[in-house]
């Protein structure tokens, strides 16, 4: 286990954090960064140990990052119609267009 004190961490945290580890491996990270980047990603989402003591109570896991990717994104656009989205995305690049020109002087 990398530098730090992990008893504070439940065997939930642990095993999110492994199979984090093992998805960078995969990815041809070497073991001791993806163990690093994994309980990096853990604190991220969780806060740190969720176990009881200092504080007297342990500590709730929110809503982390993970759960939130693209929930609204894809369900928006994919109900509006291809000429809709082509609309918006041809004001959106006369808007930088403009703004580019104006930015330049």
């Amino acid at each position: 286990m990398p530098l730090g004190e992990k008893s504070k961490y439940t065997d939930k945290q642990e095993r999110k954090a492994d199979h984090i580890a093992e998805g960078y491996e995969k990815r041809g990270v070497s073991d001791k960064e993806a163990e690093r980047r994994a309980w990096a990603t853990v604190n991220k989402d969780d806060g740190g140990g969720k176990k009881e003591g200092g504080s007297g109570r342990g500590k709730h896991t929110g809503h982390p990052a993970a759960h939130k990717g693209g929930k609204s994104g894809g369900k928006a656009s994919a109900s509006r119609s291809a000429a809709s989205r082509s609309e918006s995305a041809k004001k959106a690049a006369a808007t930088r267009k403009r703004n580019a020109e104006h930015h330049a002087h």
